[in-house]
């Protein structure tokens, strides 16, 4: 069935209708050295707005349109409660300035201030609902308890009130916010939604070759899925990143103190017998003698690094190898950063991989950036968003969505049924 979208809504009308908008506003902070907790409340400060310039056209579409839009977010991971730290403050702030009008946040996330900022609410007024994970039923495995959750949200829009599912961030998640209202109210992909899964389907839908995939981060094992997945089906796969030193110890490299998943290591193998002709390794590594900034640092071939020292970034060797790989490929999803690009020493790695895709860019490739860590990279390191084809706002998301994973909050859209209230 195909899915209502955001047009459909506002080609049925808005205007003084009660709209609830999910969205992904999960957005990096730095926080005050301070202890004060008026301070902490206050001062969190944005690192990368990404997220909330994208959630802004369909808020601001709807509120143009007349619509009373009351949005809900979630803000890292607080355990049920509130927390200061974790406030959606700073995000509204933002908010009103992306939109050009007042956005109001509500002091809790469905309770008396909620309520009554709803109630007061005008035509074309948006409010923001404090963190919607500081109430525990959001994240809920029962049922029953995300449904009242998901009720008590209806409750704010009214009874011809719509939900509006926004966030691609988060639509692989079972949550009230993201799957439960949507079987309570009429329900529509957002402009968000709707482009990222574009992109998806054209990743895996008959994507034009030679096709590259490059992982990065941590650990084998958060990628191992979407490494299975795609393996059979792209042309190059390049591992960079932490994970990358798993794999070179399948090859019976020693890594030193490098991140290292011992249990892994016979799956790695497996991995590389069956792909060899896919699967493409650092050659070289900048190892340092720890983990810190400003720790020393040498560039080293794959098999030499030494005792006690960790591999921190690919190395120049391995940059010019990917790169000559990335600029002649026609499709590209990346996902993960190459080395601690956080720390200025160690973030050539991660650099090289993104210019090179850009590159790929230039020359007529469809390339995607997979959210998360990926796209933080880009914008710290001042690269141009508008070198790439899309920069994707939901890794976990994207990822199983290449998986070939059902994702629930995108499969709850496509079911126009409702239950009762």
């Amino acid at each position: 069935m195909t899915i209502k979208t955001l047009q459909d809504l506002l080609n049925e009308g808005v205007e003084g209708r009660g709209v609830l908008v999910r969205s992904d506003l999960n957005v990096p902070l730095d926080f005050p050295a301070s202890s004060d907790p008026q301070a902490i409340a206050s001062g969190g400060v944005i690192t990368d707005p990404g997220r909330i310039i994208a959630s802004a056209p369909t808020i601001k579409a709807l509120a143009e349109a007349g619509a009373k839009v009351i949005v809900t977010a979630h803000l890292g991971r607080p355990k049920g409660e509130p927390d200061p730290k974790l406030s959606l403050a700073p995000v509204a702030a933002r908010l009103s300035e992306e939109l050009g009008r007042n956005v109001q946040l509500a002091g809790d996330v469905v309770g008396q201030d909620a309520l009554a900022r709803s109630e007061g609410l005008t035509d074309g007024d948006v409010l923001l609902l404090e963190n919607i994970r500081f109430d525990a039923r959001e994240t809920s495995k029962d049922d029953a308890e995300r449904a009242k959750l998901a009720r008590a949200l209806v409750e704010l829009v009214g009874d011809d009130g719509a939900f509006v599912s926004d966030g691609f961030g988060v639509v692989h998640r079972k949550q009230a916010s993201v799957y439960d209202v949507a079987k309570l109210l009429p329900h529509y992909a957002g402009n968000l939604v709707a482009a990222e899964t574009e992109v998806l389907k054209k990743l895996t839908e008959n994507p034009e070759r030679p096709y590259a995939v490059v992982l990065g981060g941590s650990k084998v094992s958060d990628k191992l899925a979407v490494i299975e997945a795609l393996a059979p089906k792209v042309d190059t796969l390049v591992i960079g990143g932490g994970m990358c030193f798993t794999f070179l110890a399948a090859q019976g490299l020693s890594v030193g103190a490098s991140l290292l998943q011992e249990e892994m290591i016979d799956t790695c193998k497996k991995l590389l017998e069956t792909y060899a002709d896919v699967i493409h390794l650092p050659v070289d590594i900048v190892a340092a003698d720890k983990f810190a900034a400003d720790a020393d640092s040498r560039v080293v071939a794959a098999n030499e690094i030494p005792d006690g020292w960790m591999g921190l970034d690919i190395g120049p060797d391995s940059v010019d190898r990917f790169s000559a790989l990335l600029t002649e490929a026609k499709t590209v999803f990346w996902n993960g950063p190459m080395g601690v690009f956080e720390f200025e020493k160690f973030s050539a790695g991660t650099r090289g991989v993104a210019e090179a895709i850009a590159t790929a860019t230039s020359k007529g490739a469809f390339t995607v950036v997979g959210g998360g860590d990926s796209a933080a990279a880009v914008r710290s390191l001042g690269l141009p968003d508008d070198g790439f084809s899309h920069i994707s706002t939901g890794g976990g998301a994207s990822l199983e969505y290449l998986e070939g994973k059902e994702l629930p909050g995108l499969s709850v859209l496509e079911d126009s049924a409702l239950e009762g209230r």
